[in-house]
């Protein structure tokens, strides 16, 4: 991070602005990614609070005193009283597909998203599937109680807006990084501009998807707090260091899978474009098979994961 003069609403002031792990796009190459409606966004007023003349001491913001201490006053361990879940489960986030996969799925447990761990059999082998529930937090505190429960690998599912005219609706995208825009992450990993997904897993989800005849991408997701506050401007800027979605869990849940040594892959189905015309209309949202597909995919991917980490521990 460096930090480079700039000029806003015709007064010069200072941003920080990513040089590490960003997008290798030329900038005219950057806004033809864009939708129609960002390519000609004029000067962008950030207001009075959204500059910072001054070099900021960064000990003022509570949001980056990361504590690597691994033990906690409240562990989810110790705070609950099951510890038999399946070793290897499926983070689904569209829980209403599950009965049409899984119509035989049995609840477990009550989860803090306010839906069960199912389990469930797919391909011979005992599946753990949950909700994790909307937005980091929740995700996170869900996914805490599933690790604590027994669960050792996890594949997350879901949908996620794109930022521009690709990835085209309803195509998979593997995570390979999320921008951590989110709070979260900052309580499990040091402060950072981004988190990876492990190199070995993102080859598993690719190798399993191509199994199934799936066709993938890898990218760059932008987790977000802020579902009102995806302005334009800001969507401009994610494009720019090479995200192609936006959700709001994905730096979150590879964040705590790191803190925890748990192996978590991420697949996204690309949905509504967060800037073009009628977002909510998409037919995405309507696709029942397609998200089953999704989540049988992640499902077949986690059993392959599991088995991953049972050979590289063996």
């Amino acid at each position: 991070m460096v930090r480079d003069a700039v000029r806003v609403t015709g007064r010069p002031t200072t941003m920080i602005v990513a040089t590490e792990g960003g997008s290798n796009l030329t900038p005219s190459e950057s806004v033809d990614r864009l939708p129609l409606d960002l390519r000609n966004l004029g000067p962008v007023d950030w207001g009075p609070l959204g500059v910072h003349d001054e070099p900021m001491d960064l000990s003022q913001y509570p949001i980056l005193e990361y504590d690597p201490d691994r033990s906690a006053v409240i562990e989810a361990a110790a705070t609950q009283s099951w510890h038999d879940a399946p070793t290897v489960a499926v983070a689904c986030f569209l829980p209403q597909v599950v009965p049409t996969v899984f119509p035989d799925a049995r609840e477990l447990v009550q989860l803090p998203s306010l839906l069960p761990l199912w389990e469930v059999i797919h391909d011979g082998h005992r599946l753990g599937v949950f909700y994790p529930g909307q937005g980091a937090p929740l995700a996170a505190t869900t996914l805490e109680r599933v690790i604590a429960g027994g669960c050792r690998a996890i594949v997350a599912c879901g949908g996620a807006g794109t930022l521009g005219v690709e990835p085209h609706s309803g195509e998979i995208v593997i995570v390979d990084a999320a921008v951590r825009d989110e709070g979260t992450s900052f309580h499990y990993l040091p402060p950072a501009r981004e988190v990876e997904t492990n190199r070995a897993v993102i080859d598993l989800l690719e190798s399993v998807a191509r199994q199934r005849g799936a066709t993938t991408r890898r990218g760059k997701t932008w987790t977000t707090d802020g579902l009102f506050r995806e302005t334009l401007a800001r969507v401009r800027q994610r494009v720019d260091e090479g995200c192609i979605l936006v959700e709001m869990e994905a730096a979150a849940l590879l964040a705590v899978g790191e803190f925890r040594d748990v192996p978590i892959g991420v697949y996204l189905s690309a949905g509504d474009e967060i800037a073009g015309p009628k977002p909510n209309e998409s037919r995405w949202r309507q696709d029942v098979e397609m998200h089953a597909d999704l989540l049988r995919l992640a499902a077949s991917a986690a059993i392959q994961l599991a088995e991953l980490q049972h050979h590289g521990t063996g």
